[in-house]
């Protein structure tokens, strides 16, 4: 296995190397069939780590387990030494409340508007009177970029806002881990590249700690400073570090042919040579 040992190219806040999040033994099943297995590594306080491999390697798999939608069949998940995976459910529910998650459909609901999909989480679980909802809920879309949209409908929206809407949902009850799954799917590039630019930009400012799943290597590149590369065939994690890093220097083919699309064609004409 391959880690790097640089921070990247955007390096997390002080005290980025303590461990926000840690990864132990984790085997990821359906029943007998074996998706993952003996995943191990640990994720820094303030870091970017994106979630690396091909199509159908468990990429998506592993953030539902992250967040427990699924539960191991082996193994547990820590954050900040204290164990998720073993956490009585009035533990959980309260570790869950330091986490924003946004989804790859953006998981708006249809029938209220922005402001109000942003307001349902701090209705729920905060005493907070309506008015300080409501100025939170614009405040929180502002930080995203959509100020003067709270009563637009997500039907009335782009993609690209979708997904801004979704963001600042995720960031209502100021998480200090956020979880994104296949953020850029659907956008077009420069889209993209301003969702990508305010998740570093929320990561500097709010010191949150990032998980994201993606294949988009422009995307890879832009945002993170971490990565674990997944691997289908074997069923393993077989490298983490910088994907920089990664991509200049692992010796791995499967996650060179990733990171480098000209690859294969690279290596025939060496062995042509």
């Amino acid at each position: 296995m391959t880690k790097s040992s640089e921070a990247g190219a955007r390096p997390a806040r002080a005290g980025a190397f303590e461990a926000r999040i840690e990864v132990r033994d984790l085997t990821m099943a359906f029943g007998d069939f074996v998706v993952m297995r003996d995943l191990n590594f640990i994720v820094r306080r303030g870091d970017i780590l994106v979630v690396m491999g091909g199509s159908g390697c468990g990429k998506s798999t592993l953030l539902r387990h992250m967040i427990g939608l699924l539960e191991p069949a082996r193994g547990e998940i820590l954050y900040e030494g204290k164990s998720f995976t073993r956490a009585s459910t009035e533990e959980r529910q309260h570790m869950l409340r330091r986490f924003g998650v946004t989804y790859q459909s953006g998981a708006l609901w249809s029938s209220m508007t922005l402001a109000e999909n942003v307001a349902l989480p701090l209705a729920e679980f905060t005493d907070l009177s309506e008015w300080e909802i409501r100025a939170i809920a614009r405040l929180k879309l502002s930080l995203v970029g959509l100020k003067g949209f709270e009563d637009y409908y997500p039907s009335q929206i782009s993609g690209g806002m979708q997904k801004r809407a979704a963001l600042a949902r995720a960031m209502a009850l100021d998480p200090d881990v956020l979880f994104f799954d296949e953020p850029s799917a659907g956008l077009d590039p420069i889209s993209t590249r301003l969702l990508n630019e305010l998740i570093i930009e929320l990561r500097d400012s709010l010191g949150a700690t990032i998980m994201v799943v993606t294949h988009d290597l422009a995307s890879i590149f832009m945002i993170a400073n971490n990565s674990v590369f997944l691997d289908g065939i074997s069923r393993r994690m077989i490298a983490q570090g910088d994907p920089r890093e990664l991509r200049d220097h692992c010796d791995i083919p499967a996650v060179q042919k990733f990171l480098r699309p000209d690859f294969e064609s690279r290596a025939e004409a060496q062995t042509d040579g």
